[in-house]
């Protein structure tokens, strides 16, 4: 079993490796000018110990020392490490430049992807994990790519030169180097096939940790009230002992490679050493050729250290971008057709005709739910909590696509429309506000950009908002903070409700409009939406039934399916479940 997830993590690792290269693709100029200034790099610091060699042979010469000669050489030392600074510098700044280039599209197709996913995948996963997945991972994975463009390169092309190198100056001796060389391979593989596995934990729990803290400060207020800190903690330390636990193997693995490649290019260094004195001893090379050659041995050995390490840091990379190609391989919403009616001004008209929809394939929801609803009609949605109310509110905004039969507007289906006409129709309040961070102005212009000042401020009254905007410190430039910042619950409501009175579209869907609005404002504010509702077809969902007596129709929905319907004196004098909800909610009363 063990064996078989190791080559699952090899084959996805492969994998991933062949996407990340898809996206170094496009920058492949670059890449060939650092490979080239890498190779520059590696040429001029393999020259520096052979003019080393020649300096040394001048100052141990059989007589006096060359000062000449020697001057000479140091000169073109200087000259020749000069102009290997400037080439590493220049092969550096542009690894970066490919580096952030390439996360920035990664990073931009994942933002992009996000937005184009079905709700259904947005409700079944956590905020924290997609933000984890957005900005953590692709961070590990630029410091590790960064890593591999700047040490990887120059890493690989230093063994092949100081091998050519060594081969020049004595053959035996290199081909010892040869020889040993696969222990330190082994050694890095060994390592590199646990790492893979840990760090991908590692990053899978750590967007769990975000995860959960977003969720605990997001509902600081639900925590409190419910005494909660202690599960939560609870929650936390399990969730944070893991990620230490993963953490730990990944560092354990991580942290062998250095000084295990350390001990085999040890043994290649000594091995060196001992064969070049007994060749320098019986006269087959110089001491200078000696003193270049373990000059190569050192610098051959030491990529190895730095491939292994950087090895260790692609497996944490790649398994962190393992994670984000999954968020962008992820199913897109279904795609508009090529000729996709654009919904300029509706009617109105909406028909639900046979329609079954459930979130969980197993767990039916609504089933053959019909409806028909006339221009300007008022629509009521009661029902216990689950019935489904707000879940046709989702459908008619295609938030969901129905999973049989049909709804339609106009007499057109609406996935033959495109989202953006057909959304243009609706306006929204519901009980959970839409503010982002801005001026009052701006928020409530959300849908209408192009108003003026003046039309704000008069939808504004009409949602009977413009009283406290106008005690405000800026007036309606007041900046307020994502999600309404320090405004009541009540104020965001009414920002919300003046959006959709400064659109006025063609039809209105009221979810809890009112809920969090005091009784006597609630009173102008139904007001106003009777107004507003005229000649307007509006769904309304409420679960205070006083709200909804002048609507049109009632639909009465309980499991999915609509059990009743009519005004709402008939369904009183019915004396059915509406009745029952209607006395259970007024008898107190």
């Amino acid at each position: 079993m063990s064996g078989k997830k190791k080559a699952m993590s090899g084959d996805q690792s492969k994998k991933t490796l062949k996407r990340v290269l898809s996206y170094i693709r496009p920058y492949r100029a670059a890449v060939l000018l650092s490979l080239f200034l890498a190779l520059v790099t590696v040429v001029l610091t393999l020259y520096v110990p052979i003019l080393t060699g020649q300096a040394v042979d001048r100052i141990v010469g059989a007589g006096a020392v060359d000062f000449a000669g020697l001057w000479g050489v140091l000169k073109r030392i200087f000259l020749v490490v000069a102009l290997t600074a400037l080439a590493q510098w220049l092969m550096n700044h542009i690894n970066n430049r490919i580096t952030y280039q390439v996360v920035k599209d990664i990073r931009t197709k994942a933002f992009g992807r996000m937005e184009e996913l079905p709700l259904s995948y947005i409700d079944s996963h956590p905020s924290g994990d997609l933000i984890s997945r957005i900005i953590a991972d692709i961070d590990q994975f630029s410091e590790g790519l960064l890593m591999g463009f700047t040490q990887l390169f120059t890493g690989v092309l230093t063994i092949l030169g100081t091998l050519i190198f060594m081969f020049s100056i004595h053959p035996f001796i290199a081909l010892v180097v040869v020889v040993l060389t696969p222990l330190s391979l082994c050694v890095a593989s060994f390592i590199a096939k646990r790492t893979f596995t840990m760090f991908r934990l590692q990053s899978q729990t750590r967007g769990e940790l975000t995860a959960l803290t977003d969720e605990m400060l997001g509902n600081m207020k639900v925590v409190q009230a419910f005494d909660y800190q202690d599960r939560a903690l609870a929650r936390f330390k399990e969730i944070n002992g893991r990620l230490a636990g993963y953490s730990l193997r990944a560092t354990f693995f991580s942290s062998i490679t250095n000084p295990a490649t350390r001990f085999v290019n040890s043994m290649v260094y000594a091995a060196v050493g001992v064969t070049g004195a007994f060749a320098a001893i019986n006269s087959l090379m110089t001491v200078g050729q000696l003193t270049s050659f373990l000059s190569y041995a050192n610098q051959y050995t030491k990529p190895f250290n730095e491939i292994s390490g950087v090895v260790t840091e692609l497996q944490n990379a790649l398994a962190s971008a393992a994670r984000v190609f999954e968020l962008i391989d992820e199913k897109p919403i279904e795609p508009e057709p090529a000729d996709a009616i654009v919904l300029k001004q509706a009617s109105g008209r909406v028909d639900l005709d046979h329609v079954d929809f459930s979130y969980v394939p197993e767990n039916p929801l609504i089933e053959n739910l019909n409806l028909h609803v006339e221009p300007g009609q008022r629509v009521a949605l009661v029902g216990p909590t689950g019935c489904g109310k707000t879940t046709v509110i989702n459908l008619l905004m295609r938030f969901y696509d129905v999973n049989g039969g049909s709804i339609r507007m106009d007499g057109h289906d609406i996935r033959e429309m495109t989202r953006r006409s057909l959304r243009a129709n609706y306006g929204m309040v519901l009980q959970d506000t839409w503010l982002k961070a801005g001026t009052i102005r701006e928020n409530i212009a959300y849908g209408r950009p192009s108003a003026t000042l003046e039309e704000v401020m008069e939808a504004a009254r009409e949602a009977h908002a413009h009283s406290f905007i106008k005690r405000m410190p800026q007036g309606y430039d007041t900046v307020i903070g994502e999600d309404g910042g320090s405004l009541s619950q009540g104020q965001k409501q009414l920002l919300c409700i003046a959006r959709v009175m400064l659109c006025l579209p063609p039809v209105l869907i009221l979810d809890e409009a009112t809920s969090s609005i005091d009784t006597r404002t609630e009173i102008r504010v139904q007001q106003a939406f009777a107004r507003m509702m005229e000649g307007r077809t509006s769904f309304i969902v409420a679960h205070r039934l006083s709200t909804i007596r002048e609507a049109d129709v009632i639909l009465v929905m309980k499991a999915g399916h609509i059990v009743e319907q009519g005004r709402h004196e008939e369904l009183l004098k019915k004396n059915g479940f509406y009745a029952q909800i209607y006395n259970s909610q007024f008898a107190a009363e």
